[in-house]
């Protein structure tokens, strides 16, 4: 279950995805015990977006929250949920982050596109 500062975070998210020209396909996109925020598709291709939000005063970025371990499940994720939506399976794909951070009365939000590149073994 996703706290309120989640589900904030991500309406904000969208919001601001589709403001710069992303259509959302998925939101909280489960496959089996991965999981993926929030998937778009752009004139670039398919984005895979992780959402991390957090309350000023923050420390460092949220970013650096999305941890190696994490990466993986999110490239685990990506690929169900591609296998489950073959027609995009041609379009170019990036592993996205966008922070999100509530400061009273002004929401900031980063967009770290192609945040990291998926080492294939």
């Amino acid at each position: 279950m996703m706290d309120t500062l989640g589900k904030l975070g991500e309406d904000a998210a969208a919001r601001w995805l589709e403001a710069h020209g992303h259509s959302v396909l998925s939101r909280n996109w489960r496959g089996g015990r991965v999981e993926l925020d929030i998937v778009t598709v752009d004139t670039e291709g398919i984005h895979f977006v992780e959402v991390k939000s957090r309350k000023a005063p923050v420390m460092a970025d949220p970013a650096v929250n999305v941890t190696s371990g994490k990466r993986q499940h999110i490239v685990e994720a990506a690929r169900r949920w591609l296998r489950s939506n073959p027609r995009f399976g041609n379009l170019e794909v990036y592993f996205d982050i966008l922070t999100v951070v509530f400061d009273h009365n002004n929401t900031h939000i980063n967009y770290y596109q192609q945040a990291f590149i998926p080492i294939y073994a």
